[in-house]
């Protein structure tokens, strides 16, 4: 599943409908599990955006992060994410791409899935109180079937893309009955996505150590 996606420094203040225009400086975020990701919320009233970090603290290890994935066909049933969801503690990531892997043994294989526009990410978020630090807010990110393009990897699951029309309905700005939230969560065709294989940095090979140039031995 997702462990890794690419965001532009811009996006993350950006909490309207309409894409702001890429500026040919912005920068490329490369964000992963365990890095304060922004997240668009609403707050009641106007949509902000707020840190969080990707990943629920492990009950035993806040610093350990479990889960980091909330299947969107059992979030409202699930105790760590019941709550949180009815609770419209329901967020939004601007993502440019997103990677995934194969459901295979062996080294993990990183695809990166690159959507024909930018996409809006959903994520759960809770608010932890742990002794000793500030409070931490964590979120998760949603998850649906695989389309046909990631399906075939293989893997069966895909982060859960939220159409442009459902963003209000998922923030909790419009009122929605929860089986119309929960309907936001639904595999996105992506026929026009494409993927490609990352490839691996190869090391440099290492140097025969001689008196003059000692540093091969290491």
């Amino acid at each position: 599943m997702c462990g890794k996606f690419t965001t532009k420094l811009s996006w993350t203040e950006l909490v309207d409908y309409v894409w702001q225009t890429p500026d040919a400086n912005d920068r490329t975020l490369s964000l992963r599990v365990m890095d304060e990701i922004p997240v668009i919320v609403w707050d009641g009233g106007d949509r902000q955006v707020l840190r969080m970090r990707w990943g629920f603290p492990h009950p035993d290890n806040w610093q350990r992060p479990q889960p980091i994935h909330a299947r969107g066909e059992t979030i409202d049933t699930v105790k760590a994410f019941a709550q949180p969801f009815r609770d419209g503690q329901r967020g939004i990531l601007l993502a440019q791409t997103f990677n995934e892997a194969p459901d295979i043994k062996g080294p993990t294989i990183q695809h990166t899935i690159t959507p024909d526009g930018p996409v809006g990410i959903a994520v759960i978020w809770r608010r932890f109180d742990i002794a000793g630090r500030e409070p931490l807010l964590a979120c998760c990110m949603v998850t649906v079937a695989a389309n046909p393009l990631i399906a075939a990897l293989p893997t069966d699951r895909m982060p859960a893309v939220l159409a442009p029309e459902d963003w209000a309905v998922w923030l909790g700005e419009e009122d929605a009955s929860p089986d119309r939230v929960k309907a936001c969560l639904k595999t996105q065709d992506g026929l026009r996505w494409t993927m490609t294989r990352e490839e691996r940095a190869q090391k440099a090979p290492r140097r025969k150590p001689v008196i003059s140039d000692p540093a091969g031995l290491f």
